[in-house]
C-alpha cells in the first residue's frame, strides 16, 4: 500500500511516497511558484506528483490515496482552502483542481494539524488524546482526540499560538497583543536574546553572531547557553517560563496523554525540554495526581507534514 503526502508551503511544495508503515520511501520537492493564481499552484503540485511517481518507478494506479497539508483555514470535508494569506488563497477548491489534473481525490487539512497527525501516527503507540506544539516563526498547534484531528466546527480550531498569555503585551502579527507565539516562538527567543545582548557587551552571543545581531538564530542562542553565557541563559529562562505558561494552560484544558513539541529547537533536550518539563509540572492543575501528561520532543521534524498528509487517506476514507 502506497500513499502520497504533500506539504504545501509558500516557497516549496514537498512530497513523499509512504508505505504501509507510514515511512517515506521516496521524496521530492518543487518551487510553489508564488505569486501566481491557485490554478498554477495546482499545476505545480500535479507536476510534482507525476514526477515523483515516475521517478519511483510507479504509476498513479499504484497510489492508494493523495493527501495534502496547506497553510490557512481548510475545509477538510470539501477540499477547500477557505483562506491562506501567505498563499493568496480565498475559497479555493483545491481538491477539485487536483482531481481534474490527476484523476484522483485529494484529502486535505491545515498544515499544522496534518503535521500533528503525522507525529501521532508515527509515535508507536495509540493515545486517546495527543497535542502537538510546533515552535518556529510562530507557534503552531494540532490536537488529536480519539484518533481524529480536532478542527472545530469551522475548521479553524487549534490555533494555540493565539491564546493570550500577556494582556496588552507584545504585538502579534494576527493583530492582537500578548499572544503566546509572541513570547514562545523561535523568533521570540531571538528577540529576547538580542535584548539581553544589549545589556551585556561581553556576551558570547556577540562573538557567535560575528558582531551582527541580525545573524542571531536559535542555534546561536543554544551554542551560547552551552558555553554558560549569562545573557543567553537569562533570555532562555524567560522564554521557557513563557512557553511553560502556555503549555500548562493547554494541558489544563485538554489533559492529553502526550504533548509533543516540534520545530528545530525541540532537539535541545538538555537545555529546553528537560527544564521545560519541570516548569510545566509546577504550573499544571492537579499536581498530586499519578497520571501526568508526557511532554516529549517531536521525532519526525520536517517529515511530519508529509507523513501526516499521506495518512489522511486512511483517516478520511
Amino acid at each position: 500500500m502506497k500513499r502520497i503526502g504533500i506539504d504545501l508551503g509558500g516557497t516549496y511544495i514537498k512530497a513523499g511516497i509512504t508505505d504501509e508503515n507510514n515511512d517515506i520511501i521516496f521524496r521530492g520537492e518543487a518551487p510553489t511558484g508564488l505569486p501566481c493564481p491557485p490554478e498554477t499552484v495546482a499545476d505545480n503540485v500535479a507536476a510534482l506528483v507525476k514526477k515523483l511517481v515516475a521517478d519511483a518507478g510507479l504509476t498513479l494506479g499504484d497510489i492508494e490515496s493523495i493527501g495534502m497539508g496547506s497553510p490557512g483555514t481548510v475545509d477538510c470535508d470539501n477540499g477547500i482552502v477557505e483562506y491562506a494569506n501567505n498563499l493568496g488563497f480565498r475559497d479555493v477548491h483545491f481538491a477539485e483542481m487536483i482531481r481534474e489534473r490527476l484523476g484522483k481525490p485529494l484529502y486535505m487539512g491545515n498544515d499544522a494539524n496534518v503535521a500533528a497527525y503525522g507525529e501521532y501516527v508515527k509515535c508507536g503507540e495509540k493515545y486517546t488524546s495527543f497535542v502537538f506544539i510546533t515552535l518556529g516563526t510562530g507557534v503552531g498547534g494540532g490536537i488529536i482526540i480519539d484518533g481524529k484531528i480536532y478542527t472545530g466546527f469551522n475548521f479553524a480550531g487549534a490555533e494555540l499560538g493565539h491564546i493570550v498569555i500577556e494582556k496588552d503585551g507584545y504585538p502579534c502579527t494576527c493583530g492582537r497583543k500578548g499572544c503566546w507565539e509572541s513570547y514562545s516562538s523561535t523568533n521570540a527567543l531571538i528577540r529576547m536574546c538580542r535584548d539581553e545582548m544589549h545589556k551585556d557587551a561581553s556576551s558570547a552571543l556577540w562573538r557567535l553572531c560575528g558582531g551582527d545581531e541580525g545573524k542571531v538564530t536559535g542555534r546561536t542562542v543554544f551554542a551560547a547557553v552551552a558555553e554558560g553565557d549569562p545573557a543567553a541563559k537569562a533570555a532562555l529562562k524567560v522564554f521557557i517560563d513563557y512557553l511553560a505558561c502556555g503549555i500548562a494552560s493547554v494541558i489544563n484544558i485538554f489533559q492529553p496523554e502526550v504533548l509533543c513539541i516540534g520545530g528545530g529547537i525541540s532537539a535541545q533536550e538538555e537545555y529546553l525540554i528537560e527544564p521545560l518539563k519541570k516548569a510545566v509540572e509546577a504550573e499544571t492543575y492537579g499536581m498530586g495526581g499519578g497520571r501526568r501528561t508526557q511532554i516529549r520532543a517531536a521525532k519526525l521534524l520536517n517529515d511530519a507534514g508529509i507523513i501526516g498528509a499521506a495518512a489522511l487517506g486512511e483517516l478520511y476514507k
